[in-house]
């Protein structure tokens, strides 16, 4: 199953379900230590769980690293203004990222509707107070955007007041493209189904002096995407912090061109009587999303490629061999771009079936949370466990297989 169509499944669920809870680390790295104090968790009786399915926003994405955490406990000792801090804080990242600013922003999703907000404004501070109302003005109105891109997420677009414009050739684009179009926004987990690729996005966005912009959200891992596609020419690029990076949850990044970045900002707090002013991001976050990225990339990424694989190899040994049950493992080649371990069964073999399993897995001790998909379908992934729950989820998994024959 493709990553967004999963977490359209997951955005479905049920407040009440459990899913609010601590997510285990990407890495090697030993996790923080548990607080001595309160355990709120358990205060407030919400089930903690293993996380073997991955950065799902419903299961609250990542767990932050000791010098992210720690980062974050420093700066809420100290106040600053917070334009000087996004500057500083811009500057590092987009020398890091190849881009030519910078800024972190309340999520990915965040990034989209201000980076939007800047190609609509420019630096006009009273376009930047009219919107999301364009009618009647002198601003430009609509985005296009490949109609197989088109999975929900665009909403943050249309927060604008923008209209989506459709198409599936690069001769639609064409025809498309006209006084009033704005952007061409482009979908990186998904190009592998639209007809137009990104080279081909991006040399319309020049011809026709538009600027194009690229949601990566969850598409890091591999790190080079953090600075592949402004080298590709895209004039923004949106991606999720509290993922792969491992920054907190709620922040993300705009980066690209160094005026629609700052035009962006005038749309961001600590400004008001904007459209962007409900998407405030902290000092603590900002430095958070910082520490987290510089630490990101410059992780040893090949030898945590070798730690992941030998976890899912672990929980794919326990299993392989029972009866009825059939094991692949694979690498997606956009999202989620790790080793994601496949389990399907034999339905007449084995009388379990998929919702029954992620059922007995989640009310188990320990919990574990694993996607499914179909009657008899699991996947599993390693990267967001902690060294050694690869052997508890191998264990249970034998476990409930086993008793299922």
């Amino acid at each position: 199953m493709k990553r967004r169509a999963i977490l359209k499944g997951l955005s479905l669920m049920p407040f009440g379900t459990g899913l609010a809870a601590t997510m285990a680390p990407l890495g090697a790295a030993t996790a923080a230590p548990a607080s001595k104090g309160r355990n709120i968790f358990k205060e407030l009786g919400i089930r903690t769980f293993i996380n073997a399915a991955g950065t799902y926003t419903a299961m609250t994405g990542s767990l932050m690293q000791d010098e992210v955490v720690a980062a974050i406990q420093n700066a809420s000792k100290e106040f600053c203004l917070l334009d000087e801090l996004q500057d500083k804080v811009g500057e590092k990242i987009a020398a890091l990222v190849h881009a030519e600013a910078a800024v972190v922003t309340a999520g990915c999703f965040s990034a989209m509707t201000l980076g939007l907000a800047g190609v609509l404004t420019g630096k006009d501070q009273q376009k930047v107070e009219q919107l999301p109302h364009l009618a009647g003005t002198t601003m430009k109105s609509e985005v296009i955007m490949q109609k197989a891109h088109t999975i929900g997420y665009s909403h943050a677009l249309t927060n604008t007041g923008c209209n989506i414009v459709y198409v599936e050739t690069i001769a639609d684009v064409e025809k498309a493209i006209n006084d009033k179009t704005a952007l061409l926004w482009f979908l990186n987990v998904q190009s592998d189904s639209g007809s137009i690729n990104h080279e081909q996005w991006v040399a319309l966005g020049r011809k026709y002096n538009i600027p194009t912009m690229i949601d990566i959200a969850a598409d890091v891992p591999p790190v080079s995407n953090l600075w592949k596609f402004h080298d590709m020419g895209f004039d923004l690029v949106c991606v999720s912090g509290g993922k792969a990076m491992r920054g907190p949850q709620s922040a993300g990044i705009l980066m690209g061109k160094k005026d629609l970045v700052a035009a962006a900002r005038l749309s961001m707090p600590p400004r008001g009587s904007t459209i962007g002013r409900g998407m405030k991001v902290n000092k603590e976050e900002i430095i958070g999303m910082y520490v987290a990225l510089d630490k990101f990339i410059h992780t040893d990424h090949e030898k945590l490629w070798k730690e992941w694989e030998s976890r899912i190899a672990t929980m794919e040994a326990a299993v392989k061999p029972l009866k009825g049950i059939a094991t692949t493992i694979k690498v997606p080649p956009l999202g989620n771009v790790t080793p994601t371990l496949h389990i399907t069964w034999d339905s007449s073999v084995v009388k379990l079936t998929t919702a029954s399993l992620q059922e007995n897995l989640r009310n188990g001790n320990p919990s574990i949370e694993v996607i499914g998909s179909g009657d008899n379908h699991i996947t599993i992934t390693a990267w967001v466990m902690q060294p050694g729950e690869e052997k508890l989820v191998a264990a249970r998994l034998k476990e409930e297989f086993t008793k299922a024959v």
